[in-house]
């Protein structure tokens, strides 16, 4: 599929894989594809950063190829390795054969027979379907040298491998960088790509998300649903929900046929929505319960 040519098609676009996005997302998603530039998406976990990049590449049709970022992440690891075990084999078997040279073998060892790309690599390969859309997914988690390295990578759309020389992507891939802000990622690599924040969705869009996403359920236990994560969010929590535990809950409520909230419900399924033991604790027997009635009174007619 093409890219887009309008916010309107974007905003299409994402709808018709499930994701449903404001104007302003739609927006900077349109000029991040009609420039070129990467779009670095910061917010909470669970709000959807990464489920752009998803809906993104089914609806262009193109491969989603997603580093994973961790602690102590470096440009090996994001870029190339070479298979040692296989140089090995290759090393022991020419040595008993006595059947290649020297320089023969060094040229064969150190060829694409032997190299282990990892998504950075991956992703500045032609691909048939089109430039692939690259998923750089929780940024924050790395330190500043694999930062400085990236910098250089998504100025250029270019690698080095020292052995083979320097490998440049014939289209630059479509990049998504997210961050949950557990650190602040330095200023030079936000000023490279454009910028959004992706907040948590006021109730009529968690409904669309919903609506989309979990179908089968009713308006009014999708309606319950997202009041009661939304009242939540406002509480004293270590985690707020995000949409994605909006989504789960709602599942897990269908699996066991529930068709309106109830305290008791709710006690069974909060690990659906909340993670961290503290936060259920506080939302055990009567406290669950209060945040239900101002929920079921807001919902009411007027």
């Amino acid at each position: 599929m093409t890219r887009p040519e309008t916010i309107d098609a974007v905003q299409e676009m994402l709808a018709g894989q499930g994701y449903v996005c404001g104007r302003a997302l739609g927006t900077v998603v349109f000029l991040a594809l009609r420039l070129g530039r990467p779009l670095f998406l910061e917010g909470e976990a669970g709000v959807g950063k990464t489920e752009i990049a998803k809906a993104l590449a089914s609806g262009l049709n193109r491969r989603l190829i997603r580093l994973q970022c961790y602690e102590g992440l470096d440009a090996s690891s994001a870029v190339y390795e070479w298979n040692f075990p296989a140089q090995m084999v290759a090393i022991r078997t020419a040595e008993a054969t006595q059947s290649t040279s020297r320089t023969a073998l060094q040229a064969e060892l150190f060829s694409d027979d032997y190299l282990i790309e990892r998504p950075l690599l991956q992703a500045m390969r032609p691909d048939e379907q089109g430039a692939p859309v690259l998923l750089i997914d929780e940024l924050d988690r790395t330190d500043e040298p694999f930062e400085a390295f990236l910098l250089e990578a998504l100025s250029d759309f270019q690698v080095t491998i020292p052995e083979l020389g320097t490998i440049k992507a014939p289209e630059p891939p479509i990049v998504i960088l997210t961050s949950n802000r557990t650190r602040e990622v330095h200023d030079a690599l936000k000023r490279r790509c454009l910028y959004h924040w992706v907040d948590y969705p006021d109730f009529d869009r968690e409904m669309e998300i919903l609506t989309a996403r979990a179908p089968e359920a009713a308006a009014s236990l999708s309606r319950e649903v997202v009041a009661f994560v939304q009242a939540l969010r406002t509480e004293d929590l270590f985690k707020k929900p995000g949409v994605a535990e909006t989504i789960d809950w709602a599942k897990c409520l269908l699996a066991l046929d529930v068709v309106t909230l109830s305290p008791e419900v709710i006690a069974d399924t909060l690990g659906a929505i909340l993670k961290y033991q503290d936060d259920i604790q506080k939302l055990q027997g009567s406290e669950a319960k209060r945040i239900l009635d101002q929920v079921k009174a807001s919902l009411e007619p007027a």
